[in-house]
């Protein structure tokens, strides 16, 4: 419903003074000037139209297209020209979905999107179909319905950027000769029964564990590859597989600071029996001494 033109109505108001000022003038009340000054005003009133910045005034004449017109001031002519539609150019967002519709690989979906497009031809959207809006949110959903049918549910869980491109891509070329343009079309949420969610859900904390179990094969497989390497380097030399040996014999003495035992064919094969005992005795003398008794005195 097209609000009322305030800016005519004033007009229309300053005229039926102006009359009432002339009849004043003229001494009294005289009905032919009144019809006259309401005439006038009525006229002005219906004649005077203002379209907004965003409004585009679709003009007929005697039921045929005239002009378009606004946005800002024009004038028509009453009773034969009349201002059928008035058209927002702005952008405008249309939600649509799709309820229960299977998907390639026959699952049942809901999708919510939301559209965004905007009128560039006035004329078209006015004279070539009967109501744009409600045309467009019906190629919005039917379009819907034709992509999820294509689709396979991974890729459109997935995809779902690519998924509004072919949206827009469709929705655009059916309503191009409404002269109307897509601009895009955002899928909001894609729902998915809550059975099928579950068992999603399970077969991706399977995957998982999968990789993780995969990863740590992996990660033994090559600890024991340069376990074998250092194998090899300490057979071709055994003083390096003897200095290891005291070094790691070192670091547990280091760290836990207690009595290692260790079986003395261990130490036989690492030639580690010497320095043990070297060892040993190093830590017995560094240990401090208790000090000497004296002898008791000698009685007097």
């Amino acid at each position: 419903m097209r609000r009322t033109n305030s800016f005519a109505l004033l007009i229309a108001v300053l005229i039926l003074a102006a009359g009432g000022g002339l009849m004043l003038a003229a001494g009294g009340p005289n009905p032919a000037i009144a019809a006259v000054v309401v005439a006038i005003a009525l006229i002005a009133w219906s004649a005077i139209k203002i379209a907004d910045q965003w409004e585009k005034a679709i003009i007929l004449r005697l039921g045929r297209f005239r002009s378009l017109e606004g946005p800002g001031l024009f004038f028509i002519v009453p009773v034969i020209e009349t201002v059928p539609y008035w058209i927002d150019t702005r952008v405008i967002t249309t939600t649509f979905k799709a309820e229960k519709t299977l998907t390639k690989d026959t699952v049942p979906v809901d999708v919510d999107a939301v559209l965004f497009w905007k009128v560039i031809d006035a004329k078209k959207a006015a004279l070539d179909v009967a109501d744009y809006q409600t045309a467009v949110n019906w190629a919005s959903q039917t379009a819907l319905r034709d992509v999820i049918g294509k689709t396979m549910l991974a890729d459109m869980l997935e995809g779902r950027e690519k998924l509004g491109r072919e949206l827009r891509t469709i929705i655009d070329e059916r309503s191009e000769p409404w002269g109307i343009h897509v601009i895009s079309v955002e899928v909001k949420d894609v729902l998915i029964p809550s059975g099928l969610e579950n068992a999603m859900s399970m077969q991706a904390q399977a995957e998982r564990e999968r990789q993780a179990r995969v990863i740590l094969g992996d990660s033994e497989r090559q600890v024991a590859e340069k376990f074998v390497e250092a194998a090899r380097t300490y057979a071709g030399d055994p003083t390096a597989f003897h200095l290891r040996a005291m070094n790691m014999l070192y670091e547990g003495l280091k760290q836990n600071s207690t009595i290692v035992v260790v079986p003395s064919t261990a130490l036989e094969s690492m030639q580690l029996g010497g320095i043990a005992g070297l060892t040993a005795l190093a830590q017995q003398s560094a240990a401090p001494r208790a000090p000497a008794m004296k002898p008791p005195p000698q009685p007097m």
